[in-house]
């Protein structure tokens, strides 16, 4: 006689939690699922145990994965993405704060989760592997600061509610090549805001010795 399958009642971990509740997020953030209901699902998946406790969760959104079938996602990433980096680099900001700056390096697509937390990037300095870096930032009660310089093109697509995204003030005025890397920065803010600012590079037009900012081949 064959054993029943009793995956579902495995126990699962923290950070499967996270890969479930950023699915949620990602659906409030294109309308599929609306706020309430996001809270709801979010508190039901923070005090899920088992793999039968998050399938539910995501059942009924597309592209969501099978969490009793999933295999457990790596912890989030503590650096840049590298070249070639298929997935998005994630980062969890809970009560607490991520920071980037100095010399690092753009993956392709990062996603950022603030809740009741922050984070501060600093690109000017940063490598970019692509010509484009889709970032997005979901902040709730929480917010982010994103400094870019004057080559960096942005264009900010996020939603606020009761919070915002605001994009370079024209203090520092853009100076954009035809290959310029953009940064397109999108996400929902619930009582919380993202905001980008230009400023100049350290040093003259360009890092602190001079050079031009470029991309990584």
């Amino acid at each position: 006689m064959t054993e029943p399958d009793r995956t579902p009642d495995l126990r699962i971990s923290d950070a499967e939690r996270h890969a479930v509740a950023e699915i949620l997020r990602d659906a409030a953030g294109s309308g599929r699922i609306d706020l309430e209901e996001l809270d709801e699902r979010l508190e039901a998946t923070y005090a899920a145990r088992t793999y039968a406790d998050l399938v539910p969760l995501t059942s009924d959104l597309p592209s969501a994965p099978t969490p009793a079938r999933a295999q457990p996602e790596a912890a989030p990433a503590t650096t840049g993405g590298v070249e070639g980096e298929a997935r998005p680099v994630r980062h969890l900001a809970i009560m607490s704060g991520l920071e980037r700056k100095g010399v690092w390096t753009v993956p392709a697509a990062m996603t950022i989760t603030c809740i009741m937390g922050g984070a501060d990037l600093d690109l000017r300095e940063a490598r970019w592997t692509t010509g484009e870096c889709v970032l997005t930032v979901n902040a709730f009660m929480g917010g982010a600061s994103i400094v870019v310089g004057p080559d960096v093109d942005v264009v900010v697509e996020g939603t606020g509610i009761m919070g915002g995204y605001s994009a370079p003030s024209g203090l520092v005025d853009s100076e954009l090549a035809d290959d310029a890397p953009v940064l397109r920065v999108r996400g929902i803010a619930v009582w919380g805001g993202v905001s980008v600012e230009r400023k100049h590079r350290k040093g003259r037009g360009g890092l602190p010795d001079g050079r031009k900012p470029h991309r990584l081949h």
